[in-house]
């Protein structure tokens, strides 16, 4: 028996059906979007204006590239990425939505909005990793939109991730479960 993953927004699900994503591909989107609920949550108590329909899209569809570039499913690369965001591109899906498959592996390029950190973060996040700059970054940008010091939003954010750190591994057996091809 397969581990049940946690549900994806339907457009997103119609997407990867379409491109035949891999079901590891779709169980790990579908954890990562997870993981971006949980971090939007406590991002709300900041009052940071985040699209959150954009935050759960991208990290929903994220790694969509991934079923072109299979390998990648198993290997670490980048060719995804550009990949993804074409795809998506080709699909209907606008820019604003699509750009997460090109910047989550990009947190520190100029234009990076905090949609895209707070993808990049969950994708991370999801498993357990923990990036001191992008971590570094969510800090400054919540810190600035709420008028409060760093350090507050840092220890809120690092329990916050702590906590999602800790469900890692049922994370990783959920996706694990699912056949890379």
């Amino acid at each position: 028996m397969t581990a049940r993953t946690p549900p994806l927004p339907e457009a997103a699900a119609v997407l990867l059906a379409a491109v035949d994503a891999p079901p590891r591909l779709t169980a790990h989107l579908g954890l990562v979007h997870e993981v971006a609920g949980t971090i939007l949550d406590r991002c709300a108590g900041y009052g940071v204006p985040v699209d959150r329909e954009a935050v759960l899209f991208g990290a929903a569809t994220h790694d969509i590239g991934k079923a072109v570039h299979r390998e990648e499913l198993s290997v670490p690369g980048s060719l995804h990425e550009r990949a993804g965001y074409e795809l998506l591109l080709a699909h209907g899906v606008p820019q604003r939505l699509a750009r997460f498959a090109g910047t989550h592996g990009g947190w520190g390029e100029p234009g990076t909005t905090v949609e895209d950190l707070l993808v990049s973060l969950a994708d991370k996040a999801w498993k357990d990793g923990r990036v001191r700059d992008l971590e570094d970054r969510v800090v400054a940008r919540l810190a600035r939109a709420a008028g409060c010091e760093s350090w507050e939003v840092f220890l809120a954010l690092d329990d916050l991730l702590t906590g999602i750190g800790a469900d890692a591994p049922r994370r990783l057996a959920v996706q694990a479960a699912h056949p890379v091809a």
